[in-house]
């Protein structure tokens, strides 16, 4: 608790990315109930504004652009974003930049959660600390209720998911950033796999953006009959779906987290770039495999620990 005095105006710094900002959702529900009365802010950066705006925790959602120091319009826009009379901050991305944020712009702001040097309310030691938890422990500290599980309603607003019925469905998210491919598994792992699932009778959908067509179209290639929905999706759609899974199978990515945060049976693929005390997916029904190359995850470990979640 922010010694005993509950805040009024509270600017709360996350910029993403998309694993990060779902990993967040229920330190963003906690702060919301512990400060029910108070004016909260998000500060994030342009990929994320809509989800944010749908976010139903935030009275308002400002924008980070993230400009170059160069850039002194910028750079003056941001300065005054940080002088509109917050009572603290709350860092929920521990940055270069916001360390950087803080430097030039604590001197207006009573109190500043976070990892910054010379923060007036430093976060504890986070090593070995899961990425949701860091953040719950942050509201915390700023009086909010780490205790909260966000309610998702708002996400998917009861959608049922796209063509036809796909209850029960395996979905699998074969991509990933695509400045870290090594973070992905084989495609041939998971057309492997898709053959597998498909011989059980269990349908298999394959989910992505524009950015992943030629890793879902390798798969579907060597396994036809996969359903695609790859660019089909926002994340009111892939949540909807995800919700109504028998289990999904992903990279370390953004809708991996989103699966295991609605509590569908989720396995994520890990390679020697994951650290799973830090980054591993938050779910009921949450679990990952991991080695030192992603590619050494064999596709009946796979299998098996599929079987493991949709049996648990």
């Amino acid at each position: 608790m922010a010694q005993g005095v509950a805040l009024k105006r509270v600017l709360v710094i996350k910029h993403g990315a998309l694993g990060d900002m779902v990993q967040g959702f229920d330190a963003f529900a906690g702060l919301r109930a512990g400060l029910p009365d108070a004016q909260l802010a998000l500060l994030t950066t342009p990929p994320f504004l809509d989800l944010a705006r749908r976010m139903p925790w935030f009275d308002e959602v400002l924008c980070d652009r993230r400009a170059s120091v160069i850039n002194l319009a910028e750079l003056w826009r941001v300065r005054k974003t940080f002088r509109a009379g917050w009572d603290a901050v709350v860092d929920l991305q521990c940055s270069r930049r916001t360390a950087q944020y803080h430097r030039r712009f604590a001197p207006a702001i009573t109190r500043w959660f976070g990892t910054a040097a010379g923060a007036s309310d430093p976060y504890p030691d986070f090593t070995g600390v899961n990425n949701a938890e860091r953040m719950r422990i942050g509201i915390e500290m700023a009086g909010g209720d780490r205790n909260v599980t966000a309610d998702l309603d708002w996400l998917d607003n009861g959608l049922a998911g796209q063509d036809g019925d796909l209850r029960g469905a395996t979905v699998f998210v074969p991509g990933c950033s695509a400045a870290k491919p090594q973070k992905r598994w084989p495609a041939d792992r998971f057309a492997a796999l898709a053959k597998a699932e498909m011989t059980s009778g269990r349908k298999v959908v394959i989910v992505g953006t524009a950015a992943d067509r030629g890793v879902a179209d390798t798969v579907m290639k060597t396994s036809p009959g996969c359903i695609d929905l790859v660019g089909r999706t926002g994340l009111g759609e892939l949540a909807a779906l995800f919700r109504h899974a028998g289990a999904v199978i992903g990279n370390d990515t953004g809708p991996t987290f989103l699966a295991a945060r609605t509590g569908a049976p989720t396995l994520m693929l890990m390679g020697a770039e994951t650290d799973p005390s830090m980054s591993a997916p938050v779910g009921t029904r949450a679990s990952w495999l991991r080695e030192d190359r992603v590619s050494e995850i064999g596709v009946d470990d796979a299998l098996t620990s599929l079987d493991r979640l949709r049996s648990g």
